[in-house]
C-alpha cells in the first residue's frame, strides 16, 4: 500500500487543480448587469442595501454596460418588443456569461399568458438559474446567487470550452420554442 502525496508534503500545503482555482476566483468576481423590467427589479435593487450586503460576494456594483458584466439578472416580465433588446444585450456580454431569471414572469411568463409577453426568458436567452416568486425576496436572490456560484466554480476550462458553451446555449434554446424571430438581429 503506497503513501499518498498529501502525506509527503509539508503541513498546510494546498493541493488543487488550475480548473478549480480558476473557478474559485471566477465565482468571486461576478459583475451583474441589471435588466429590470417590472416589480422584481425593486427587490433586486434592495439586495444591494446594507441589510442584505451583496458586497460580500463582490457584486455591489451593478454594471450599466453589458461589456463590463458577466451575469444578467432578468427581473420581471419580458415583452415581445423587449425580447430583441434582451438578446442584443446578452450577445454584447463577454464570455463566460450567465443568466438568472428572477421572478415567475421572467421564468415562465407568470400570470401574463397573452400575445404581448414572452412565456419565459429562456425563449430568448439560455437561462442558468430560475428564481421563482412574485416578487422573490432579496434573501431568495442571495440564495440563487450562491447556487450560481456553485455552478460557476464547477465550470470546466480548456480548448473545447467555447464549443461546450455554444452547445449548451443551442440545447437550452432548442428546448424552448422561440416566440420572437431573432434571426435578423445584427451580431
Amino acid at each position: 500500500m503506497g503513501v499518498g502525496l498529501e502525506e509527503k508534503l509539508p503541513s498546510g500545503f494546498l493541493l488543487s487543480t488550475v480548473e478549480k482555482l480558476a473557478g474559485y476566483f471566477r465565482k468571486g468576481s461576478v459583475w451583474p448587469a441589471t435588466f429590470g423590467l417590472a416589480c422584481c427589479a425593486i427587490e433586486m435593487m434592495s439586495t444591494v442595501a446594507p441589510r442584505f450586503d451583496l458586497a460580500r460576494f463582490g457584486m455591489e456594483a451593478f454594471r450599466a454596460s453589458p461589456r463590463q458584466a458577466d451575469l444578467m439578472i432578468i427581473a420581471g416580465r419580458v415583452s415581445q418588443k423587449m425580447a430583441p433588446v434582451l438578446r442584443q444585450i446578452y450577445d454584447q456580454m463577454p464570455e463566460p456569461k450567465w443568466v438568472l431569471a428572477m421572478g415567475v414572469c421572467a421564468s415562465s411568463g407568470g400570470m401574463f399568458n397573452n400575445y404581448a409577453i414572452v412565456q419565459g426568458a429562456d425563449h430568448v436567452v439560455p437561462v442558468d438559474i430560475y428564481l421563482p416568486g412574485c416578487p422573490p425576496r432579496p434573501e431568495m436572490l442571495l440564495h440563487a446567487i450562491l447556487k450560481l456560484h456553485d455552478k460557476i466554480q464547477q465550470m470546466p476550462l480548456g480548448v473545447n470550452r467555447q464549443e461546450a458553451i455554444a452547445a449548451a446555449e443551442a440545447a437550452a434554446l432548442a428546448a424552448a420554442r422561440p416566440t420572437v424571430d431573432l434571426t435578423g438581429l445584427p451580431r
